[in-house]
Order: C-alpha cells, then sequence, then structure tokens
C-alpha cells in the first residue's frame, strides 16, 4: 500500500513539472526579456520577400493565383540565378535607412527555400544554377555591420506532398488529394531547426496559420478560424525553438492574440488595432508589438505595381508606429536578378535620412502618454516626452486628462520655446507658424 501510495506521488509531481514547465506556462528566459527589450528599441527593420516567384513578376503568390501545377512550377528554381544579388549592398541599404534588423523569407508558400536547407533539395544550392545560400550570406554580411537577422518562414506549403487537408489557398496547383499531416509537421519542424540550429539569427517571423481558416470565395472575410493552433502544434515548435536558444524571439502572423510560447505580436499592413484590411483587428496583447508594410502593394517583386508610397507617407508610418508603441517592418521585393528596385533604394535611403536628424525621438522610446490621433502621436524616453505633428495645417493642440507636470515644451529641431498652457489637466499646446515641417513637426515636452 505505501509503495502504491509513494508511486501515486511521484506520479502526480511528475505531471505537475510537465504542467508547469509547459508552453501553455511558458516563462521567458532572462535572455529573451532582454532581447525583447532590445526589438522594441530597434524600432525599424526590413522585410524581404524573395523567391523564384519574382521571376514571373507577378508577386510572390502567384502560384496561387494562376493556378500553376507543381511539376511547372519546379522549373522555375532551374533558371533562377540572381547574379547581381549583393548581401553587403542590401545589409548597407537596411543601414542606410536606419532600419536595424532584416527579416527575411527563407521559405515562403510555395515551399521552395531560400537557404541551404538539408531536409529538402527544393532549395537555392541544389535546385538552382545559382547555387549559393543567400542566407548564409546575409548571416555573415548582417554580423559584420551589426545587424541583426530574422527568419521568416511560411507554415503553409503549397508544395510538400503531405500539406494535408488542405487549407483555402493552393488548392488546384495539381497536389494529390492526399497526405499525411503529422509527416509535414515533422518536416516543417525539422526545417526551422536547422535554422535555428545552423545560422546566427535572432528570430523567427512564422506566417500560413491562417490557411486553415473556411474555404470561402472572399477570405478576407474568414473571420472564423477552424483550428485555434491545437492542430499545428505549436507548441512544439516553440518549446523546441526556445531549447535550442532561450533567446530567439518568436511572432506568428496568425491575426489573433498571441499564442503560449510567442514573444512579440505582429500586425500586417495596419497599426495595432486596426482592421483597414479586413483580416486585422486582433486585440493588442502584452508583447512587443511590429507591425509591416510594403512600400508599393505587392510584397514579392510585381513587374506592373508601381504605386510606390510616397517618401512622406512611409515617414510618417514609422512614426505612427512608434506612436502606437510598436516597430515598423517595411517590405522590400528584389527583383529576379538579386537587385532591389531604385524607386524602392530611393525612398529607403530618404527615411534613413530623416532619421539621422530624427531617430532620438524614435529609437528606444515607448509609446507616449498622450495617446494617438489622426493628426498626432507621442514617444517617450524616459521624462522626454515628443509630441509627433503629423497634420501641418494644425495650429493648436489641445489634451485632456493631462495628468503630469511639466518643466518645459520646446521645439525638437532648434530647442526654441513653444507657448504653452497647463490649466485644469487640459493642456494646450499653440505651433509656431514660420517653424512647421512639412512631414512631422516635433514637440519635445520634458516632465517633472
Amino acid at each position: 500500500m505505501k509503495n502504491t501510495l509513494k508511486l501515486f506521488v511521484c506520479v502526480i509531481l511528475l505531471f505537475c513539472v510537465h504542467f508547469m514547465f509547459s508552453q501553455d506556462h511558458y516563462v521567458p528566459s532572462k535572455e529573451n526579456l532582454e532581447a525583447r527589450k532590445a526589438f522594441q528599441d530597434d524600432k525599424f527593420g526590413m522585410f524581404i520577400h524573395w523567391g523564384v516567384y519574382s521571376i514571373l513578376g507577378d508577386a510572390e503568390w502567384v502560384m496561387h493565383y494562376q493556378n500553376i501545377p507543381v511539376s511547372r512550377y519546379e522549373l522555375l528554381p532551374t533558371f533562377f540565378n540572381p547574379q547581381d544579388f549583393s548581401a553587403e549592398a542590401i545589409v548597407q541599404l537596411a543601414k542606410d535607412a536606419g532600419m536595424k534588423y532584416i527579416t527575411i523569407t527563407t521559405k515562403h508558400h510555395d515551399g521552395f527555400a531560400m537557404y541551404d536547407s538539408k531536409i529538402s533539395d527544393y532549395n537555392i544550392v541544389k535546385a538552382t544554377p545559382y547555387g549559393k545560400d543567400i542566407f548564409r550570406a546575409l548571416e555573415q554580411e548582417c554580423k559584420k555591420q551589426g545587424v541583426k537577422l530574422y527568419a521568416y518562414y511560411s507554415q503553409l506549403d503549397w508544395h510538400h506532398p503531405d500539406y494535408y487537408p488542405r487549407g483555402w489557398t493552393g488548392r488546384n496547383v495539381d497536389r494529390p488529394e492526399s497526405g499525411n499531416w503529422d509527416n509535414y509537421l515533422k518536416y516543417q519542424n525539422a526545417q526551422i531547426k536547422e535554422l535555428a540550429e545552423n545560422y546566427d539569427i535572432a528570430g523567427f517571423w512564422f506566417d500560413g496559420w491562417w490557411d486553415q481558416a473556411p474555404d470561402k470565395k472572399d477570405w478576407h472575410k474568414a473571420v472564423k478560424y477552424r483550428i485555434e493552433g491545437t492542430e499545428w502544434k505549436l507548441e512544439e515548435t516553440y518549446k523546441m525553438i526556445h531549447d535550442v536558444n532561450s533567446a530567439l524571439l518568436i511572432g506568428n502572423n496568425h491575426h489573433e492574440l498571441p499564442f503560449p510560447g510567442e514573444d512579440f505580436q505582429m500586425f500586417e499592413k495596419d497599426l495595432p488595432g486596426k482592421n483597414t484590411t479586413g483580416f486585422g483587428g486582433a486585440e493588442i496583447g502584452k508583447l512587443p508589438l511590429e507591425t509591416c508594410e510594403t512600400i508599393n502593394h505587392s510584397w514579392g517583386f510585381s513587374l506592373q505595381d508601381g504605386k510606390h508610397k510616397s517618401v512622406e507617407d512611409l515617414i510618417k508610418y514609422v512614426v505612427k508606429a512608434a506612436g502606437n508603441n510598436a516597430n515598423f517592418l517595411l517590405n522590400v521585393g528584389p527583383m529576379p536578378n538579386g537587385k532591389i528596385q531604385e524607386e524602392h533604394i530611393e525612398r529607403l535611403r530618404a527615411v534613413g535620412t530623416w532619421l539621422k536628424e530624427n531617430g532620438e525621438t524614435i529609437y528606444g522610446t515607448r509609446g507616449g502618454i498622450i495617446a494617438s490621433t489622426e493628426n498626432y502621436v507621442s514617444t517617450q524616453k524616459g521624462k522626454t516626452l515628443y509630441l509627433h505633428v503629423l497634420d501641418n495645417d494644425v495650429d493648436t493642440i489641445k489634451i485632456d486628462n493631462f495628468k503630469a507636470r511639466i518643466k518645459k515644451v520646446v521645439l525638437f529641431k532648434d530647442k526654441s520655446k513653444i507657448k504653452y498652457v497647463l490649466k485644469q489637466e487640459q493642456l494646450t499646446i499653440h505651433l509656431p507658424e514660420n517653424n512647421k515641417e512639412a512631414v512631422d513637426t516635433i514637440i519635445e515636452i520634458t516632465l517633472k
């Protein structure tokens, strides 16, 4: 009886230990928390969507939208030879733009790996005449130039035969209507593990979980998901990554509140909490935040997409993201030769020029105590509050419920004094008519 009781107690204790340390009760390590803070301080990064799809010049979803059969799509790698790709030039461009990190597609939805995967020969080293590992080249150059590197990885895969049951995308690319989901997860995790173990990266940017949403003609309206992470077994994937290196940051573009094991929350083509796209609108959690956006309309290179955002709009996006306590991940889609479009280079460098002058009000800040509006946002660093006025037509700003005490108010650009009145918790600031900035007039408020 005593032995049975002892055995029972041991089983209970083992269960409790397992329960406490499962991903459902994920406790980030000290190194992970430090990495999260550094991530928030970085504020601005470069997103790169690049793969063999760039050859067709119809963006990264071309396989899905043109219903290209797997057997035909597999011809693309055979003539993918980006001789003009330069890791040095791309990393230098990111630095010129004021970006502190790069996130690049190691595998997009087409299933083709842009690194030297040992798990599958369907990769840039083994399946193309180019034959070089561009992810390794970026890793080495990022380390040399002091830029962090993150790995985008698509959990969705239009190429792998075991990605079954099908989601709502890639249904008509001539794959067999059968497969073993567990085998696919083993394949996915094996690739993720080799990225975590063999490359000096800062974390992962996952995408594609949403593919298992209900099949509807207009997927933007697919608001109810068929799975909630259990079939993906995310907790196993995340634990595997953190076991390799607890400091690696994990984010997943699933448009939901963060799942256990994730370290930052991202928002696609929207500021946190907004839903201009129709697939956003997720609640804002307690993790570090990031928003991503394109310079034109497409993520991957699109020959006919010439709708480039202006420098002014891009600067304002950087500012608005920071004012909403988020990083800004701005995308480029290299051409099939490996070069970035000149229109994008010019815009990135112009944003970098602005940040050289005003980066103090962005880097290392958090969202300020003044709530964001359409006309202005605030960032803050300790007792220094920066009010970014983004509407040049605004002459006076009135802020209610301002409970802090003020030491001084000056124009950030030249430190000249600005008239203000703080009375009964209402702060009124009068902007100097002849000293406004075309893009962002920054008011520096020192708090007591």
